[in-house]
């Protein structure tokens, strides 16, 4: 029996994203994403169309230089200006009733015990619908804005979220005891403070007494999404993430990244079935396969290509602000992003590989273009490779959604490659797993119980 796809509409707070310079197109409203009213009106479109999250990625700095220095990226709005999603989910979550809530956040932003109260009070407000990122960052510019003199070393950077991580499991797993709150009105008593504990952590980073403040939500833990791709992120994700983000070129390369992940998983103890994947993918729809086509080519044509290539260039660090879109690779200085060139030189056959198919391929390779039938045709070949979702990027806001959900969600229906709309409100981790709570695999389970008295002697 086929298996419903789950799907997550992927954005930021911020008039560029992806398919950047879309914002100028006439229904381009990303370009009021200041508008509360914008993203409460989308979110229950999502919401009633059947998509299973919203998920919000998240900056704190600015991508590194294009043309010697940052203004270029303010006179384009390169992912500035942008907002905070958490203050944004508040918003979304008393709009919604089934709708998933996501977003990204390292832990270079906010110590983890403040952190942890926030995300409680959300899925407290959602009913149990909250979910966070968990990244390291990557921007040196972030890094500096909280003080430090630039970018923390990779693996030093995942060996600081292990710790944060493991300071959020004790408080939200261990610190209440389950049966722990009571309000009972007859004897006045609030909550049984023996089953309230504190966790007195002691790290290399934090020292964290508790008790968390926050009674336990209805998911306690938030559901946890990676996107790391590095041999270390990848080992993270197996260890702590039940759903991980992808942007596989193909579907034969997203068969080999979720078979060595789910395979790490297994290593360390978890079942290859506690995670799942979410590849992210743009869609081009049509009534024909030629308007499809000439549509996709409209598309290209308006996307801004220089705006693409500061936004990838500088997520590496390098400023390739002096090269024309004309310019050949081969003369272009490519530290640090060397392999990512030599990708795109093998996959421009016949040609010599320009500046221009650096922007173009992060426009192509995670595009999916077609009628709603071929489309679902296309689909089915990445539920096949191992996909359990579909991170679905879009072009303009609200209109790549509402095309998607008028178009092609049906067909996946009558397919059984996405949920029917009658499915009862719960949790998003029982909408995707099928119970509330993380399950007793997850190393975060460990700390249940775990600082009440007794197991402490």
């Amino acid at each position: 029996m086929t298996k419903p796809l789950s799907f997550s509409a992927f954005l930021m707070n911020t008039p560029n994203h992806n398919n950047h310079g879309l914002w100028r197109e006439e229904d381009g409203y990303q370009r009021d994403f200041n508008d509360v009213d914008l993203w409460v009106s989308l979110a229950k479109r999502l919401d009633e169309g059947g998509f299973d999250s919203i998920f919000f990625a998240d900056v704190v700095g600015l991508f590194g230089d294009f043309r010697g220095g940052w203004k270029y990226h303010v006179e384009k709005g390169l992912e500035i200006p942008s907002n905070d999603p958490m203050v944004l989910l508040s918003a979304l979550a008393v709009n919604t009733e089934n709708l998933g809530l996501a977003f990204t956040a390292s832990p270079l932003q906010e110590h983890p015990f403040n952190f942890a109260r926030r995300i409680s009070t959300l899925d407290h407000i959602s009913k149990g619908r909250i979910a966070w990122n968990m990244t390291t960052g990557f921007l040196e510019n972030a890094f500096r804005n909280f003080g430090y003199d630039g970018l923390v070393p990779h693996d030093e950077r995942y060996k600081w979220l292990d710790e944060y991580v493991d300071v959020l499991y004790k408080l939200w797993e261990g610190s209440w005891d389950e049966g722990a709150l009571l309000k009972d009105r007859e004897s006045g008593i609030f909550a049984n403070p023996d089953k309230v504990h504190k966790i007195n952590h002691v790290g290399e980073r934090y020292k964290v007494e508790g008790p968390h403040l926050v009674a336990p939500s209805p998911q306690r833990t938030p559901v946890l999404f990676q996107a790391g791709s590095s041999p270390r992120g990848r080992d993270f994700a197996a260890r702590n993430a039940e759903g991980v983000f992808i942007k596989a070129p193909s579907p034969e390369i997203a068969s080999k990244q979720i078979e060595e992940t789910r395979r790490l998983a297994v290593q360390h103890g978890r079942s290859a079935d506690d995670l799942k994947f979410y590849q992210g993918l743009s869609f081009v729809i049509g009534e024909t396969e030629e308007e499809a086509q000439r549509k996709a080519i409209e598309l290209e044509n308006k996307v801004d290509l220089e705006m693409m290539v500061a936004y990838m260039a500088g997520a590496a660090g390098i400023d390739l602000g002096d090269a024309s879109l004309d310019t050949p690779l081969d003369d272009v200085e490519s530290e640090g992003m060397s392999t990512f060139f030599k990708y795109i030189k093998e996959n421009t056959p016949g040609r010599t590989a320009r500046v221009a198919d650096l922007a173009r391929y992060h426009v192509r390779t995670i595009r999916v273009v077609g009628t709603p039938e071929s489309i679902a045709d296309q689909l089915e070949l990445w539920q096949k490779a191992g996909v359990d979702g579909i991170n679905v990027v879009n072009a303009t806001i609200p209109g790549s959604y509402e095309e998607f959900i008028e178009h092609v969600l049906p067909v996946l229906r009558r397919r059984g490659l996405a949920r029917n709309l009658d499915e009862e409100t719960t949790t998003f981790r029982n909408r995707l797993f099928g119970e509330d709570r993380l399950n007793n695999r997850h190393p975060a389970s460990k700390y249940r119980g775990a600082f009440s008295p007794k197991n402490l002697v």
